[in-house]
């Protein structure tokens, strides 16, 4: 089994391709690219997602991805849970699958620690909801002006971007199996130490505050995590990834 890493898609999986992603010809089924949120392949939650996850699917390889802040979780809770090497998944195809927050999985004898989720940060001006009588005057508002940065609830946001109790439970419940020690951490942003060095639109919150007890707690070797839109190795454990594939096994 190789197993390969790489950052957020929205929705765009050129970085796939053969042309960009030539080592993916050699793989099987049973090899696995890890994508690190901000997916979007499960966007508009009916047949117009068909044709990028059926081309998904097609692909020699197996692609497994841990949420974003930028998915249709509406859609996605909508697709059954199975276990699959050790931890819980969403299957959206046979061979494209959600890995849920809070799990460790085993590939190729090594431990993977998977949290999902972040805080949006291009919402500046506002989250919209369409049950609001005065909606369309406020879109229309926004949408004169030059710049704005909102989002439309259930349409475009999501309150599940952030992980709830329980997903934290599950988290806690799974380290605390393994001794709070795991080979590799998968996750969409990172702790807040590192996620505070970005921009200044980063701030701490929820799910930072608990992935910096889960860096100044957990022994592990490598993480891994997107959002921020660079490639760039922070330190010699923590590695920011957007386009790039990279191997890890």
């Amino acid at each position: 089994m190789k197993i390969f890493v790489t950052g957020d898609t929205h929705g765009n999986f050129e970085q796939f391709r053969p042309e960009y992603f030539p080592e993916g010809l050699e793989l099987t089924k049973e090899d696995v690219v890890l994508q690190l949120g901000d997916f979007g392949g499960v966007w508009f939650g009916d047949e117009r997602d068909d044709e990028s996850l059926d081309w998904l699917e097609g692909l020699p390889f197996t692609v497994a991805f841990v949420s974003g802040n930028h998915e249709n979780y509406d859609a996605l809770v909508k697709y059954p849970i199975e276990n699959w090497h050790g931890g819980r998944v969403r299957p959206i195809r046979p061979h494209v699958l959600h890995l849920m927050r809070g799990q460790v999985f085993e590939l190729a004898g090594r431990t993977f620690f998977t949290m999902g989720g972040a805080a949006s940060h291009d919402i500046e001006d506002g989250i919209l909801s369409l049950d609001d009588p005065n909606f369309e005057q406020k879109y229309l508002t926004l949408k004169r002006k030059e710049h704005t940065r909102f989002r439309i609830e259930h349409l475009s946001w999501w309150r599940e971007e952030l992980p709830w109790d329980e997903e934290y439970a599950e988290a806690r419940k799974n380290l605390d199996a393994h001794g709070w020690a795991v080979d590799y951490i998968l996750t969409h942003c990172a702790p807040t130490s590192i996620a505070l060095q970005f921009s200044r639109h980063n701030v701490a919150d929820h799910l930072t505050d608990f992935l910096q007890e889960v860096k100044d707690r957990a022994q592990y070797h490598y993480w891994l995590f997107g959002h921020y839109h660079d490639n760039k190795a922070i330190d010699t454990k923590h590695i920011l990834l957007w386009e790039q594939i990279v191997q890890i096994l």
